[in-house]
């Protein structure tokens, strides 16, 4: 028997900001002309009913689109965001308060995200939504948990994965010296967890049908869990669909990233020396947007083939150290750690700016940082700080090294998101709707709905798409509607 629905859980920073958050949601539904034809396709089908969808995921404007969306198709989901500063406010309280809701009695979903979550902050918010006690006891149900993950960085799942490997083994193990911050903060929250319920981490992984992944750090992450043999669940790589990370990772960021660097710090780039980290396709579109704005731009890679690519598109490839001394904004693009140290920081310009595009903040050493003997750190204004350098010099560090075009701006355009995240619902419609064909492993998304997206979003920008005729389509050997490219193709 249904209880009458109780209000829903959520935590936001100011449920008032929900009618500005509402004006901004429906015009990026205009932006978004995917997820907006995924709702009209699916809507009377509803193949996302029953669905129980935990997401981890950047609470945006453009994400309180995707979200609406997952409801539109009948889904349940409960969501937080998957970085400490990339909330904006009036998008979670929009989403809390719901299209028909009221700020005294929001209708929406439990969204736990605002901006400047502490890491404790953080971690709570992500676990709560792997709690749906509130919606098993109003449908009369048992179940724990989520029976899917929507994820952006893999954080979601990691906690999964260790709530579970702990549970098991008895105890969480204790924080050594050499664990980060942010891994303490988890293993306090799992022995908080353990304390409360010997099995909950390991009833939820039980219920879990799939993941499906957004980001590059997050994909490394899954397919690290598989080759050791830890995966519990199937996984679909979103972020290796062409339209995500040739999108989104290179459109998305050659947009974001000047903008970033504008609210922050008001620096003219045109004339000045730019250095970027990582020549993938977010560095590739860091690059690009950093010429388009006048600057001349260094490389560094360690891939010899993205290096040659780099060079060969006109750009200086050199390491760091050899350039150090001449850059005027670096940026990090590698998704990788340490990429710029300490020891980096004492040569740097007087007041070179530091910005991280990556998805975690290990890519600029800010624990080492902190610790340089004599320093200090003067806020300007929020999220950009001014490191004082015991040599008389300062550098400007944004986002505290956590993603800069989120926390110093509001991240992608929404039509670039709409692409993203368009892959995100069909890979969830895949994974609910179609899993025998998804064995425990990590996935990539069918090419054939890869092109579908692709063709969502050809229309609205006034496209005109050549047909083949059956005679082209035989001799090519493809489909005359596609898929038209095999797998392994590159584009």
């Amino acid at each position: 028997m249904l209880k009458p629905k109780t209000q829903i859980e959520f935590k936001v920073a100011d449920l008032s900001l929900a009618e500005s958050g509402r004006h901004q949601i429906r015009l990026a539904e205009n932006e978004m002309p995917g997820l907006m034809a995924l709702r009209q396709e699916f809507a009377a089908s509803q193949p996302l009913k029953g669905a129980r969808i935990a997401g981890s995921l950047h609470m945006t404007v453009q994400t309180a689109v995707l979200i609406e969306t997952l409801v539109a198709l009948g889904a349940q989901v409960r969501w937080a965001s998957c970085n400490i500063f990339s909330t904006q406010d009036e998008a979670a309280a929009a989403v809390a308060v719901g299209p028909t809701g009221t700020t005294a009695q929001p209708s929406g979903v439990p969204v736990f995200a605002w901006k400047g979550e502490t890491l404790p902050e953080y971690w709570w918010a992500t676990s709560r939504i792997f709690d749906w006690s509130t919606e098993a006891e109003a449908e009369g149900l048992d179940y724990t948990g989520p029976n899917m993950i929507l994820d952006d960085g893999g954080d979601a799942t990691l906690l999964v994965h260790k709530g579970r490997e702990f549970e098991l083994a008895g105890s969480v193990p204790p924080t050594g010296a050499d664990d980060s911050e942010e891994y303490g903060v988890i293993l306090e929250l799992l022995r908080d967890s353990l304390k409360e319920s010997k099995d909950r981490f390991t009833k939820i992984a039980k219920d879990i049908i799939g993941v499906t992944e957004e980001t590059t750090t997050g994909v490394h992450r899954l397919y690290e869990f598989f080759k050791r043999g830890e995966l519990l669940f199937p996984a679909i790589n979103v972020n290796d669909a062409v339209t995500k990370t040739k999108f989104d990772n290179k459109y998305g960021i050659r947009h974001s990233l000047p903008d970033g660097l504008n609210r922050a710090t008001d620096v003219l780039i045109g004339g000045k020396t730019v250095w970027v980290g990582g020549y993938g396709d977010v560095g590739k579109g860091a690059v690009e947007a950093m010429a388009g704005q006048g600057a001349r731009v260094i490389v560094s890679e360690i891939d010899p083939i993205c290096a040659l690519q780099a060079v060969m598109d006109g750009y200086q490839v050199a390491k760091l150290e050899t350039v150090l001394e001449e850059v005027d904004i670096f940026v990090t693009a590698t998704g990788n750690t340490r990429v710029i140290t300490p020891e980096h920081v004492m040569k740097m310009k007087n007041y070179a700016v530091i910005a991280n595009i990556g998805h975690f903040d290990d890519e600029i050493d800010m624990l080492g940082i902190g610790k340089i003997a004599g320093v200090s750190k003067i806020e300007i204004k929020p999220q950009v700080h001014e490191w004082v350098l015991p040599n008389g010099r300062s550098v400007l560090i944004l986002s505290e090294g956590r993603l800069m075009n989120l926390g110093n701006a509001t991240g992608h355009p929404s039509f670039v998101m709409s692409t993203s995240f368009s892959n995100q619902v069909l890979a969830q419609i895949e994974l609910f709707t179609n899993i025998d064909a998804y064995p425990l492993g990590v996935h990539f998304i069918p090419k054939y709905l890869d092109e579908k997206v692709a063709r969502l979003h050809l229309a609205p920008l006034g496209v005109e798409l050549t047909e083949l005729t059956g005679e082209q389509a035989r001799y090519i050997g493809v489909p005359a509607t596609g898929p038209f490219k095999v797998d392994h193709y590159r584009y």
